[in-house]
């Protein structure tokens, strides 16, 4: 890729922010607190120095959150991309992977509508998921997947980047059992930088 100064935003709930080992900017302004790597956002920039990748990520959020606040964080940013990763905390709550579905279907037309490509990223498996929630992770990302081919928008495949890959239901390690630990974040950071590598390879051979 050739270098350039590209703007990302990653848009989401804590496995944007970094919990638990990172506060994003948003959670403890101006710059976040805690330990760095632990954030996907870090291992972006680290592998492309002339990337800014802002960290958006508050903990807990549900997806009707994050949509809400899409105008401020993204849409007056106007970045190149806005990685779009959310819905664990609506099915951590007992929603259904449609409810979830309407709100990414939302963030990923209003990205669209202002010129910004959006990636879909896939949820994350939580250790202490019971089954109903394990199911419907797995509904939701087959359904970012499919919708993520109709838009023809870059799909990153964040839930293998960071399941264990004896038991896809289950990170492949945690500090917490709910939230990936930092080498988690790395291979998230890593699957998002070569979704956006291939994105930007394709923009420029159209």
């Amino acid at each position: 890729m050739a270098s350039r100064r590209v703007v990302i935003v990653g848009l989401g709930d804590s496995t944007t922010a970094g919990t638990p080992a990172f506060r994003s900017p948003l959670e403890a302004p101006p710059h976040g607190e805690g330990n760095p790597e632990s954030q996907y956002a870090y291992w972006m920039m680290r592998a492309h120095p002339e990337w800014t990748v802002l960290n958006r990520g508050i903990n807990g959020q549900t997806a009707a959150q994050i949509r809400a606040r899409f105008d401020r964080d993204v849409r007056q940013v106007r970045p190149s991309y806005a990685i779009i990763l959310a819905g664990v905390n609506d099915i951590f709550s007992g929603s259904e992977a449609e409810s979830v579905e309407r709100e990414l279907a939302a963030m990923y037309a209003d990205a669209l509508d202002a010129a910004i490509v959006p990636v879909a990223a896939s949820v994350l498996p939580y250790d202490r998921a019971t089954p109903r929630a394990t199911a419907a992770i797995f509904a939701l990302n087959t359904w970012i997947e499919s919708i993520a081919k109709v838009l023809d928008i870059p799909f990153a495949d964040t839930h293998v980047a960071v399941a264990d890959p004896n038991a896809l239901h289950r990170l492949r390690g945690s500090p917490d059992g709910l939230h990936p630990d930092v080498e988690g974040y790395r291979r998230m950071g890593e699957a998002l930088t070569r979704t956006i590598e291939e994105s930007s390879r394709r923009s420029r051979s159209r």
